[in-house]
């Protein structure tokens, strides 16, 4: 395939699944946000490897751009203590252990899904009764997907395109919540 042809596909394709936002989905994460930012609470929101790069910069622009505190755990002495205490597939809910507070939110970003410190993470949310919310890739056939209060879903397998959408998704809320003032 020529760059041109290969060109045009990726982008129809991005477009296809970016378009695929689920906006009843969508109108409720954005109520959550609101109710957070209204009840002073905040969003603790993690991912693995991109999707951990993906929740750096939405939990920035969440606390900066819409007035809603965010937090995420992208500090490799946190990991790897964690991690080295408890377990990889265990370090992110002992991490939400400590951070968490009754009333917040947690975003739990994975390509797959099937990410067994996400999974892990998952289950105790639901355990405890946090509000979880998560963004998937796969066709939504994955653990997670399936834990969530509010799930969304990429529909490829192409890591980079699961990528891609689930950060312009996000990216999405915050400039709505900081250009719509809510």
């Amino acid at each position: 395939m020529n760059l041109e042809n290969y060109t045009k596909h990726y982008f129809k394709k991005k477009s296809f699944l970016i378009e695929s936002l689920n906006l009843k989905i969508f109108k409720n994460f954005l109520k959550e946000l609101k109710k957070i930012k209204k009840n002073k609470k905040k969003i603790v929101i993690l991912g693995n490897g991109g999707s951990a790069a993906i929740a750096s910069h939405v939990s920035v622009d969440l606390t900066k751009q819409c007035g809603i505190r965010a937090i995420n755990f992208n500090e490799a002495d946190l990991i790897t203590c964690f991690a080295n205490d408890y377990g990889h597939d265990n370090w992110m809910k002992e991490a939400l252990k400590k951070y968490v507070d009754k009333g917040d939110v947690v975003i739990l970003i994975s390509s797959s899904g099937n990410s067994k410190n996400h999974v892990v993470a998952g289950k105790f949310c639901r355990a405890k009764n946090l509000k979880l919310v998560t963004f998937t890739g796969f066709n939504g056939k994955n653990k997670l997907a399936k834990m969530g209060n509010l799930n969304f879903i990429a529909n490829s397998k192409n890591y980079n395109q699961i990528e891609m959408v689930h950060h312009i998704w996000l990216l999405l809320a915050c400039d709505y919540i900081s250009n719509t003032k809510i």
